[in-house]
């Protein structure tokens, strides 16, 4: 009976049913955990590697190489092309290499001193261009961390689903004390490349304390008035490392504090909704197919659309899926659906 049911079910739905007897209204389980890993961790241990995460963790490498080879092209194209234009930039220059170097950094970190500036109508457009290009850079970067939070998500949802819930909660709060971790490491990073701009300001530019202090601050905030700036060419040199590395460990910081905010409005919501009692109403709610009885499917997909995982729209889309992948139209998926090129590779 139990098969008969799960056949006349929606194709999502249908994939997730454990086939167990079906148990009444009455008869659901108490422990929320047990239909979650009864039909999502069937004959997977715990212990396991998550095979989703590892794949999760090799397209970041992959994002994290594509940013690095972008910058570096960047930052080499410009450096190029600002030093054959420097006779048309004007400002105080030292080396013509350092200073197209240093230009190009000021420029893609948005701090904008203004002690080197183009003085030509062709250096001028040049600079929009690289200015804008700079922009899509940083587009880039907030994509793959975009992607990043989400594949994060996903991978602790899926941890979640293999663990009862006192583990999963002891997942939450692990992956949450170690992005406190990461972000108390980033802070202490740039608070000693505070110490670094400041000292070097303080003997290579011989500015006082105060004053240099003041321009590592407006530098590291990416405000740039231009008062105060590297003006040697020692000073440039470091500057081309300094201020790339403090815009990056500053990004990351910002990375961070985002990841901690959304994971712990997460972290409360998935601890409410597993921690609520089942009353009649959340069953008749959770009961898609109206039999009168809650089965595995039926429950996670309940449980996932109060924590906020998923929405109707995305049931709807995976449904779409299904049935556009049901070549034969028996509601459930074979090889006999699978193109004949998989077929063959199989």
């Amino acid at each position: 009976m139990a098969s008969n049911d799960a056949k006349g079910k929606g194709p999502l739905q249908a994939s997730l049913v454990n086939p167990t007897p079906q148990t009444s209204m009455t008869d659901v389980p108490t422990n929320r955990s047990d239909p979650l890993t009864g039909s999502v961790s069937r004959g997977t241990s715990n212990n396991d590697p998550n095979p989703c995460s590892t794949s999760n963790s090799r397209k970041s490498h992959q994002n994290l190489k594509l940013v690095a080879l972008v910058l570096a092209v960047y930052l080499g194209l410009g450096t190029v092309c600002f030093y054959l234009l420097e006779p048309q930039m004007t400002g105080h220059k030292t080396n013509e290499i350092i200073d197209a170097v240093y230009f190009c950094i000021v420029t893609m970190a948005t701090v904008g001193y203004g002690d080197i500036v183009p003085n030509s109508v062709l250096s001028k457009l040049f600079v929009c261009v690289f200015a804008f290009a700079g922009m899509a850079l940083v587009a880039l970067g907030l994509t793959k961390a975009v992607d990043y939070f989400l594949k994060k998500q996903a991978d602790l949802l899926i941890n979640a689903l293999h663990m009862d819930q006192n583990a999963s909660e002891a997942k939450y709060e692990k992956n949450y004390k170690g992005v406190k971790y990461k972000c108390l490491v980033v802070i202490i990073i740039i608070l000693m490349l505070m110490i670094a701009g400041t000292a070097v300001l303080a003997t290579v530019e011989k500015l006082d304390l105060i004053d240099a202090f003041y321009c590592v601050s407006v530098t590291v905030t990416t405000l740039g008035y231009g008062d105060k700036s590297f003006k040697t060419e020692r000073g440039r040199i470091f500057a081309v490392f300094w201020i790339l590395t403090s815009t990056i460990f500053v990004a990351q910081f910002l990375c961070y504090i985002t990841e901690l905010h959304v994971q712990r409005g997460q972290r409360e919501l998935v601890k409410q909704v597993l921690s609520q009692k089942i009353t009649s109403k959340d069953l008749e709610a959770a009961d898609l197919d109206k039999d009168k009885s809650v089965e595995p499917a039926e429950f996670i997909l309940d449980r996932l659309k109060k924590m906020e995982k998923i929405s109707e729209d995305d049931i709807a889309d995976i449904k779409e899926e299904f049935r556009k992948r049901d070549v034969n139209k028996s509601n459930t998926l074979t090889e006999s659906d699978l193109p004949q090129s998989t077929q063959a590779e199989n």
